[in-house]
């Protein structure tokens, strides 16, 4: 059986053709990048009276936002410990609730408000790579923060069957709330909300450059130039040179997933008993799930550096699929593809102006709900909205010395991650 590199969820004919519309000649808003920023960007600009245009370079679908494993969690990676160590009490507490709002956010869109993406609410097994992790992981759950709590269970090695049909981890936590989407039907989603609040977007349209004009700015794109009063690039793990100061700020690593030919639900059901999401403690990073039909387990990781041959991590997913699953070193491989995420310096993402440009990226592997939420409020702030103030407003956006875009250290960081994994640390 070959192996098929569209996405698992591309496949069956989602994806549409948008209509070909003329480019406009001037706009209020343009915004860079189709994504879930973009898009959750538009509807805001667009419904607050601003003409708004949307550039895709590739077709919509083509980035992470039509690639990644639809998990949904509390995404703020640094700890309300370290965040209070560099920013005090208060603030340390507003970034967290940021994450918090995020995950409430796509659940009011998904459940209130009814779009069409697959929401699952059945919660994570976060497993525990080792006896220490699963330490660390207890006395965590056992000292949450006063108003940031989760709902979150413990999971001891003995009783752990009922979560995963595995004895790779030792024990873990479930994490509650946690749910799950069709990454696809999402991004599908957010586009109808934007083309209904007004906007247009376009696809196959990548920009080249973005230069100074009068009190805007002049947009080159591949279909011609457009003037713009305000510009966001919203383009996070596929940010090129159009903005130098921006791809020095944010380091594009690719994920990798798999999806196995169909399995059976009894099987998928034996593998993953409470249909959940599932990750791990290990630095470099794995996570997986039964498919929306039940029928496929959908694995991914960081099984490569910089690879755009889907097919070539094939081997690698494999056998960290089966170093947790035994029972499926022969289950076949149906679909792989790849997609690129932003990591951050800091861990944190980040948005505001530089130049007079507005940008929202970096979301470090969580782009699910933090892209939706946060590009939401850099809309709102775009037409002036005071309620899309967030606490991540005027924080700096680091950077490194001798960084201009190519990760030239992950190589070194990998290998030396993937040796603490091996041996237990």
């Amino acid at each position: 059986m070959a192996v098929s590199t569209i996405p698992y969820w591309q496949d069956g004919g989602v994806v549409t053709a948008l209509a070909r519309h003329p480019l406009p000649a001037r706009v209020d808003v343009l915004i860079v990048g189709g994504g879930y920023t973009g898009l959750s960007a538009a509807r805001e600009t667009a419904c607050a009276g601003a003409a708004t245009l949307v550039l895709e370079a590739g077709a919509i679908g083509a980035g992470c936002s039509g690639r990644n494993g639809g998990q949904v969690a509390y995404s703020i990676k640094p700890s309300y410990a370290a965040l209070k160590s560099l920013y005090g009490e208060t603030k340390a507490y507003a970034i967290c609730q940021e994450g918090r709002e995020a995950v409430a956010y796509l659940r009011r869109l998904a459940t209130e408000q009814g779009i069409d993406c697959d929401w699952r609410e059945r919660g994570c097994f976060f497993g525990a790579h080792t006896p220490r992790h699963f330490a660390a992981m207890v006395r965590e759950a056992q000292n949450q923060p006063r108003g940031l709590e989760q709902r979150i269970s413990i999971v001891s090695k003995a009783d752990q069957r009922q979560e995963i049909d595995s004895d790779f981890y030792h024990g873990g936590c479930v994490f509650h709330d946690d749910a799950s989407v069709d990454p696809m039907r999402l991004l599908l989603a957010l586009l109808r909300r934007a083309q209904e609040g007004g906007a247009t977007v376009l696809d196959q349209c990548p920009v080249e450059a973005i230069q100074r004009s009068g009190d805007g700015f002049e947009i080159l794109s591949a279909r011609g130039k457009v003037q713009a009063r305000n510009v966001l690039i919203a383009t996070n793990g596929y940010s090129g040179p159009v903005s130098p100061w921006l791809r020095r700020r944010v380091i594009p690593i690719g994920s990798y997933q798999i999806a196995t030919e169909a399995l059976g639900t009894e099987k998928v059901r034996t593998l993953i008993p409470q249909d959940r999401n599932i990750v791990d403690s290990r630095r470099v990073v794995v996570y997986f799930r039964p498919s929306p039909d039940g029928e496929r387990l959908i694995f991914g990781g960081r099984a490569a550096l910089s690879e755009k041959d889907a097919l070539a991590c094939v081997p690698r997913l494999r056998a960290m699929m089966a170093r947790i699953f035994p029972q499926l070193r022969g289950a076949r491989t149906a679909y792989a593809w790849a997609g690129w995420v932003a990591y951050t310096f800091d861990t944190l993402p980040h948005l505001g102006r530089h130049e007079g440009i507005h940008y929202c990226m970096g979301y470090c592997g969580q782009g699910v709900p933090l892209a939706l939420h946060f590009g939401r409020r850099i809309g709102q702030q775009m037409v002036g909205l005071a309620e899309g103030r967030t606490a991540l407003d005027g924080l700096p956006f680091p950077s490194r010395p001798y960084y201009f875009g190519v990760p030239w250290f992950l190589a070194p960081a990998l290998f030396a991650y993937r040796t603490l994994d091996a041996v237990g640390l």
